[in-house]
């Protein structure tokens, strides 16, 4: 089959829009920005309903639902630990899921899909800020290697769909990122919501001092998850149908800065400990937002405020 041509389209209030991984943190607040920009024809299943690991399953339905777009959202993600520990269930179900997708998307006639990837694609000792170009132009962080090499995959798949076959399917790399449905499990969790829920427990028993993993001098940024979503809605609504996208803040902070800023918001009095015998990851992963600020879009929430956000979603989970 050879490329029809790739037409320009763009979402409407009545485009059948299929979101994967709804209950997530990016798949909820996918929901969220869709929902208040007037998009109301919203395909959510959770895993009792469809399970995305089972490629009949993912094909049957989307060959039924033909939703017009797709946001490809649902992954099997985790801190540094879960992603070290873990690394044939992360390899294995992130291609798994994506396959099916972008697969079944391609065999249900379906063109417009948003993959959503993570930062971690980029080589360990990448040049900063990290351009999109950047990719494939050295060695991974190994703490991560099979998670991003998944994501790697889908990003190529969807490249070689839109070539061969004229599919508008886009890829987004977002930073790190935080926000309501965070998961806030120690031996699953990303930095920021780790530390939340370290420094929330240290006030509550009246510790003298938390620990905070590695020597907290890496450099990382953070973007609330509703702006990921804000921006991902935006590309869709501008009709970009091609190519790879940095979505962040085009700025990071220290563990230590982010560790300080926590306590903060937080409240607690206590002292810092670094424990020099964990992990500290990549040095450094600042993401250059240049191509989607070209086109009109940039994140609007600033790092403080969207940690008392987070805090605050995170007390409503506790209650």
């Amino acid at each position: 089959m050879k490329p029809a041509g790739i037409a320009k389209t763009t979402l409407s209030s009545g485009s059948k829009i299929y979101i994967a991984g709804h209950r997530g943190m990016v798949g909820s607040a996918l929901v969220r920005r869709l929902r208040a920009g007037g998009y109301s024809n919203l395909l959510t299943r959770d895993r009792r309903e469809l399970d995305l690991l089972e490629q009949a399953a993912v094909f049957a339905f989307l060959a039924a639902e033909k939703p017009d777009y797709i946001f490809l959202a649902a992954a099997k993600v985790g801190g540094i630990q879960a992603n070290n520990t873990l690394r044939a269930d992360f390899i294995y179900q992130n291609l798994q899921i994506q396959n099916n997708i972008i697969h079944g998307a391609l065999r249900a006639g379906l063109k417009d899909l948003c993959f959503l990837g993570s930062s971690c694609i980029y080589p360990r000792d990448c040049p900063q800020p990290i351009k999109e170009e950047y990719l494939l132009t050295g060695p991974l962080e190994q703490t991560n290697e099979p998670y991003a090499i998944a994501k790697i995959a889908g990003i190529k798949l969807c490249e070689a769909c839109n070539r061969q076959y004229g599919t508008r399917f886009v890829s987004v790399m977002p930073t790190n990122l935080y926000g309501p449905n965070d998961n806030y499990d120690l031996a699953s969790s990303h930095v920021l919501p780790a530390l939340i829920r370290k420094v929330h427990e240290a006030r509550e028993q009246n510790a003298a001092e938390y620990v905070v993993w590695g020597t907290g001098k890496p450099r990382r940024e953070f973007l609330y998850v509703d702006d990921m979503a804000d921006a991902c809605v935006f590309l869709m609504e501008q009709g970009i149908h091609d190519g790879l996208y940095n979505i962040g803040v085009g700025s990071d902070v220290t563990i230590g800065e982010l560790a300080a800023t926590v306590m903060a918001v937080v409240g607690f009095q206590g002292r810092i400990v670094f424990d020099t015998s964990k992990p500290d990851g990549t040095p450094r992963k600042l993401l250059d937002v240049s191509r989607l600020r070209q086109l009109g879009w940039q994140a609007r929430t600033p790092l403080r405020e969207g940690i008392a956000k987070a805090y605050a979603a995170y007390l409503a989970t506790r209650n």
